[in-house]
């Protein structure tokens, strides 16, 4: 049984993360912060209405490239610290403190933009030539002069921007201060109950009533905020579809979408053929688990449980090096380097307590080191989630390296390939290892349980649910707590058919996630794990010839377009093609596990 989460203070320091590779101390970061106010003045003296030549533009640029590393390392420093205590008032109010102070600083600088936006072709086309550094970010500000409002009224946005974030801020205040949960008790044991402890532990565990009850304890709390949480989002998306309007954008989709350099058909497609086509593969997962955990009727809330969950391997955070280092090997000595430092110098918090963020999450401050949250279960499965992790992690060290900082941000639709790939290569590395018939159903069913199912099935689910909200949105109409309730149920009910009863307690699934705040982010997981599965395949099939192509894509960043960084990597996802290969692909691993599933139970005869 889990144990009861721990105060911050009292947690083993060592395996949590070390942001003095940040910043030392408060006085150093404080300073830092007085050196972003007093280069934002000197900007402002130097550049304001003088940028209408390609050179002032570029030196301009230049300046501004240091007021992006400061507000990438002063945010992350406080940001961060707030990731793993919501409940330390002093962070999140000096947390609250940088971000007022950000968004004056955004609302100074915005005339930047403005004033290259209102140069003409000639000397934008010219500040392009001078300056291949600098190049995307003025093509990027070209493709966007469309959409950009009067250079007052952007400023008025920019100083509104915490305010304009507010939703989120607000969401993770009540779902991780706010909403305290009541012990559950099964046969006279009381469990502790948190949304950690719920979406770690309670629901992938093997007893059918400790899982169950926990389901039921966590929905009803869930359903006493519902009506708060859906003014929140509902806030969250009509902020969204104003501003849509407003920068003369067609829909709320094309104005979310735009920045991700994809257009609406690679957007639909992911959600209308995993919808169609891999419904059926899981649908008979569902009847596998259903099978093997021997459940009479298989309800939504049994859909974590492992296919064999007397088998889960155990695993420590020193154990968890070598998988980690052994799978990860395969992309060279300089990526295998990040990986030991990762765990050396302390960039990942492994701890569970009380008013840390629930999930995982990967953060990159330009200049400094990656930073990983996790909240390590001491099963196998943490793997999986902590390969995914690094993968960001890795990425984003490549890239740092590779590009400036107006180069690092990748595409949201591609920046979920980089993480699903190590999740490949564990389980390749796993299936090598070991290849007894029940160790090889445990790796197939982790891929399909939590690689998969996170991001084809869970976050694809989501997509499926928020693209019917956004609909709405569009047409002018809005949402409420039971409407949201009953366009999840439905998504749901669509998905699993028949094989899953959609128990009482499901149509809230969609108070839990974070991403409705991110805009479309939840398709893109699956997007990106689609570039993986196919480039994994390259990799056994190709050998170093594909671990060359992979490398150089994570050393581009955001140079270029997810087409073109798929390409790069030998995928085509112009066509539907790598979708389908990636559903056929997860079939025959189904029916991989079933065929083990048979040998087994034969063998045990």
């Amino acid at each position: 049984m889990a144990k009861t989460l721990l105060s911050r203070s009292d947690v083993n320091e060592s395996l949590t993360w070390d942001l003095s590779a940040i910043f030392k101390n408060e006085d150093e970061f404080d300073s830092e912060v007085a050196k972003l106010e007093k280069l934002t003045g000197d900007i402002e003296t130097r550049f304001k209405g003088q940028l209408c030549e390609a050179n002032i533009i570029n030196d301009c640029i230049d300046e501004m490239k240091k007021v992006f590393e400061l507000q990438s390392q002063t945010y992350n420093y406080v940001a961060l610290a707030v990731a793993v205590d919501q409940t330390n008032t002093d962070n999140v109010t000096r947390y609250t403190k940088l971000m007022n102070l950000l968004s004056t600083i955004d609302s100074r600088l915005s005339f930047v933009r403005s004033e290259i936006v209102n140069a003409s072709e000639e000397v934008i086309k010219k500040a392009i030539e001078e300056s291949a550094e600098n190049a995307n970010y003025l093509n990027d500000i070209k493709d966007y002069k469309k959409h950009v409002l009067h250079s007052e009224a952007e400023r008025v946005l920019s100083a509104l921007s915490s305010t304009l974030d507010a939703p989120y801020t607000i969401y993770d205040q009540a779902k991780l201060v706010d909403m305290n949960f009541d012990k559950f008790n099964v046969e006279g044991t009381d469990y502790p109950l948190s949304f950690g402890l719920f979406e770690d532990e309670w629901e992938y565990d093997s007893n059918i009533k400790v899982r169950r009850s926990a389901f039921e304890a966590f929905s009803k709390k869930l359903r006493e905020y519902q009506h708060t949480f859906a003014a929140v989002y509902q806030t969250q998306i009509q902020k969204e579809k104003t501003l849509a309007t407003l920068r003369g954008f067609d829909s709320v989709f094309d104005s979310l979408l735009f920045h991700q350099k994809v257009d609406r058909t690679l957007y639909d497609r992911q959600i209308d053929l995993i919808m169609e086509k891999l419904a059926p593969h899981m649908r008979k997962y569902a009847k596998l688990l259903q099978k093997t955990n021997q459940i009479e009727e298989m309800t939504f809330a049994d859909l974590k449980v492992d296919v064999d969950p007397e088998f889960e391997p155990k695993i420590t955070v020193e154990e968890s090096k070598k998988y980690i280092e052994g799978a990860l090997s395969v992309l060279g000595d300089d990526y295998l380097e990040i990986i030991k430092r990762s765990y050396d110098e302390r960039w990942i918090d492994f701890v569970q307590n009380k008013g840390k963020s629930t999930g995982a999450f990967c953060a990159s401050p330009y200049g400094v080191h990656p930073y990983v949250l996790v909240s390590w279960t001491s099963m196998m499965r943490e793997v999986f989630t902590l390969a995914h992790e690094l993968g960001h992690a890795g990425h984003s060290v490549l890239t740092n390296r590779n590009q400036n900082i107006l180069n690092t941000e990748t595409s949201m639709y591609f920046v979920e390939a980089p993480s699903t790939m190590n999740e490949m290569l564990m389980a390749n590395y796993l299936m090598k290892e070991n290849d007894e018939p029940r160790f090889k159903r445990w790796v197939l069913s982790s891929i399909i349980s939590r690689t998969y199912y996170h991001n084809f099935v869970t976050h694809l689910l989501e997509a499926a649910y928020q693209r019917e909200v956004y609909k709405i949105i569009d047409e002018g109409g809005s949402v409420h707590a039971q409407k949201l309730n009953e366009i999840k149920k439905a998504v749901l009910e669509k998905f699993w058919g028949d094989t899953v009863i959609i128990n009482e307690g499901a149509e809230l699934t969609w108070m839990r996630q974070p991403h409705y705040y991110m805009g479309l982010y939840p398709y893109t997981y699956s997007a990106g794990l689609t570039i993986a599965t196919e480039v994994s395949k390259r990799i056994l099939n190709e050998g170093q010839n594909a671990i060359n192509d992979w490398k150089e894509v994570l050393k581009t960043g955001g140079a270029k377009t997810p087409i073109e960084l798929a390409k790069m990597a030998g995928v085509d996802i112009s066509t539907d093609k790598p979708l389908l290969d990636t559903i056929e692909h997860i079939g025959n691993m189904i029916d991989e596990i079933i065929n083990l599933t048979e040998e087994i139970e034969k063998n045990n005869q």
